[in-house]
């Protein structure tokens, strides 16, 4: 059992380290066509790429924020596990972390907030566009097999993204955004870490394997909840 705590620790961390890097590439490529446009007039190509690339910032931003934090929540409280009751006693340094990690899905936005933030990119299919480029990037020959199953991950998000956007129901995607958000999101990190172990698969090979399938429970957890749901049953989550 602490193996299998151990790999999905060091899965999350290199999935969460991927999501960050393509985030702040983004972020580092709009901002700066923003400065070569404040000493000269960008050329049509130029502004059409800023406007990507804004785009992807703000969309890739609460993904990375709150996911993050998320997995290093999970992380240290498993660091703590994995150490027993040691791990609870100040002179190992898992407990300072836990303590440390706990204000990162709270201050700068909550993941609640990072999610009302990131709904509207699941609803508009810019996550899903971006799902579909990232399927055009080649990959490894030994790799194709985590390929088809991330496919098969974004059919499933698109088919809940249309399920509920059909609803109409707005106390219906209130309640499910968080799910979509990480269906989203594990969708993303499993795409970057594919690409990551595709340039370096001694490094992230191991970690793509553990990932991919996490991430395929999380999908198939979120899916058969959304698909499965009846709008009648939200009496049930009101006050």
């Amino acid at each position: 059992a602490v193996y299998d705590m151990l790999a999905t620790i060091k899965a999350k961390l290199d999935a969460g380290r991927a999501l960050l890097y393509q985030t702040s590439r983004y972020v580092d490529i709009y901002k700066a066509l923003d400065d070569i446009a404040r000493e000269r007039k960008l050329t049509p190509e130029e502004r059409q790429e800023q406007k990507r690339y804004a785009k992807l910032a703000d969309s890739f931003t609460p993904l990375a924020k709150g996911m993050n934090s998320e997995y290093a929540n999970q992380n240290a409280y498993d660091c703590i596990q994995v150490h027993g009751g040691s791990g609870f006693m100040m002179e190992y340094a898992c407990q300072r972390i836990y303590r440390d990690a706990r204000i990162t899905s709270i201050y700068e936005g909550t993941t609640q907030l990072q999610t009302v933030a990131a709904i509207r990119y699941v609803t508009n299919g810019s996550y899903a566009a971006t799902l579909h480029e990232y399927e055009m990037i080649p990959c490894a020959p030994e790799f194709e097999g985590y390929m088809n199953r991330i496919k098969d991950m974004t059919r499933k998000l698109e088919a809940c993204t249309n399920a509920v956007k059909e609803a109409q129901n707005q106390e219906l995607l209130d309640l499910v955004s968080r799910r979509l958000y990480e269906m989203a999101a594990v969708c993303v990190m499993s795409h970057l870490l594919l690409q990551d172990a595709t340039k370096a698969p001694d490094m992230f090979g191991k970690s793509l394997n553990v990932y991919v399938n996490y991430a395929e429970s999380e999908v198939e957890k979120h899916f058969n909840f959304i698909r499965k749901f009846q709008a009648e049953e939200l009496e049930s989550y009101r006050k």
